[in-house]
């Protein structure tokens, strides 16, 4: 039996991948991360960039964050 998402719950919400989020709007992933990457609600973890290493961020955005900065930029 798999979780259905609550109303008001963003834990149990669709979350989207980046590359999901490209594949759907036509953009790239790299686009998408600049549109994403500080907006309010969208999850994010990975390790920060140091002199030898490079840095990694995984995104998951809720389904509620995607539809809202879509509104956004719609016009």
């Amino acid at each position: 039996m798999g979780l259905e998402p609550i109303p008001g719950n963003p834990a149990l919400e669709k979350h989207y991948s980046v590359g999901e989020l490209a594949k759907s709007w036509g953009l790239s992933a790299n686009t998408i991360r600049r549109i994403f990457e500080n907006e309010s609600g969208v999850l994010e973890w990975g390790t920060e960039e140091s002199r030898f290493r490079r840095g990694y961020k995984t995104l998951r955005i809720p389904e509620s964050v995607m539809l809202r900065v879509h509104r956004r930029l719609r016009k």
